[in-house]
């Protein structure tokens, strides 16, 4: 069995940007390992339901390090090689193929897996999930010579997947459960602005539907819904969520409930284990609450914060929660939490492509969406909400500056 002084379970973002924070901060050649049940060397996620899957990225362009960076500083890194299991108490990390590595410090970042339709039909080819550059392939095979598509879930994944879709001119229905489009996000006017503007672009909307069954002889064709209605199709791409891939630490003593239970400085329960990305739940103390984040930026962040922890730097992680979306030629961004909000403010015309939305709670801003709008207003969302800034509702709403 070969020791490493670290590893990393997981190969997805959080490696990549691990390893060359860990880089950065003098890692010498061979303390590295990276086992990753991927079949390709760390990528960046945002792409696959946008520039990758539309056909203007490349591989080779949303990796995060080149192939020569790893070799360069003598970075092992496993492809095609699931955890099966790991043992705290021994230091080691056991393989689905049998074999075993050690480690000094661990850094588990396994990511999250797609929740699954549960319905009849759900097995017939065409039907399709988006999470690895795999699945991403698939879609793009498939919607070559797909007529109409339907996509499932009306969250950001299937949000950016419609539009990819739409503009391929391939006639898109998404069928949503809720009675408007990411409900648990968007305000009703946010929702109503962009359904109307996927509409505008023959997107057919199906709301409170719940599926029966998924219809074809080997190949998907139809989707029946419970309401008797029908669905043509030959694509079903479903976007309902995924969960924390934490199954394989059921045994190790690891304190895990929705996710790996880190502290403040993303260690998790047990010595020289630390936790990043979609499985780390952490104790956010902007909020004063626990946070599981399932997006880009927060594996960004947390992988380069855990390399420095494990290179002995003991600085809590605060960081204000970020995503962004392109969604047709709209670009927007988002920062905060939005959930304790008591009022909301609207700037701009949110029937035109450019305003902003801000959350406040006793007038402190918590959250912010932002598109089109001036960069003055990009650079306050994060520094407010950090700060904990208070700000004046009503001046906020009407006035050309929002400096402060």
């Amino acid at each position: 069995m070969k020791t490493f002084k670290y590893a990393i379970a997981g190969g997805g973002m959080v490696a990549g940007y691990a390893g060359k924070e860990l880089v950065e901060h003098g890692l010498k050649p061979g303390d590295l390992c990276i086992l990753s049940a991927d079949d390709a060397l760390p990528y960046e996620r945002p792409p696959l339901s946008k520039g990758f899957l539309a056909g203007k990225d490349t591989e080779d362009s949303i990796q995060i390090n080149p192939e020569e960076f790893y070799a360069a500083h003598e970075i092992d890194v496993r492809l095609q090689s699931p955890i099966a299991a790991v043992d705290a108490s021994a230091k080691t990390v056991h393989l689905q193929s049998g074999d075993e590595i050690g480690y000094e410090k661990l850094l588990l970042a396994t990511g999250s897996q797609v929740r699954k339709l549960d319905v009849i039909g759900a097995d017939l080819a065409g039907v399709c999930y988006l999470r690895s550059l795999d699945d991403c392939k698939r879609i793009q095979r498939l919607a070559a010579s797909a007529k109409q598509a339907a996509v499932i879930g009306g969250g950001f994944i299937g949000m950016e997947v419609a539009s990819v879709l739409a503009q391929k001119g391939i006639r898109v229905t998404m069928i949503l459960r809720e009675d408007r489009i990411w409900k648990q996000f968007f305000t009703p006017a946010m929702s109503g602005y962009f359904e109307n503007y996927y509409t505008a672009r023959d997107v057919r909307f199906i709301k409170e539907a719940e599926l029966a069954e998924l219809r074809g002889e080997g190949d998907v064709r139809s989707i029946l819904l419970k309401s008797g209605d029908s669905v043509p199709c030959d694509l079903v791409v479903a976007g309902i969520g995924v969960r924390p891939a934490t199954e394989i630490f059921a045994k190790s003593g690891l304190d895990v409930s929705d996710g790996v239970i880190v502290d403040d400085h993303l260690q998790s329960s047990l010595p020289d284990v630390y936790a990043a990305g979609d499985i780390a739940n952490y104790p956010d103390n902007l909020f004063g609450k626990r946070r599981r984040v399932e997006h880009w930026d927060n594996a960004v962040s947390q992988g380069q914060h855990c390399a420095r922890a494990l290179t002995g730097d003991r600085a809590p992680f605060i960081h204000v929660p970020y995503f962004f979306s392109d969604v047709f030629d709209l670009s927007y961004e988002f920062w905060g939490d939005t959930s304790t909000s008591d009022s909301i403010v609207e700037r701009g015309d949110i029937g035109s492509n450019s305003f902003s939305i801000w959350w406040l709670v006793h007038d402190r801003v918590v959250a912010a969406f932002v598109m089109n709008r001036s960069d003055e207003e990009r650079e306050a969302a994060p520094r407010w909400i950090q700060a904990r800034q208070k700000v004046d509702a009503k001046r906020l709403r009407s006035a050309d500056s929002i400096a402060i």
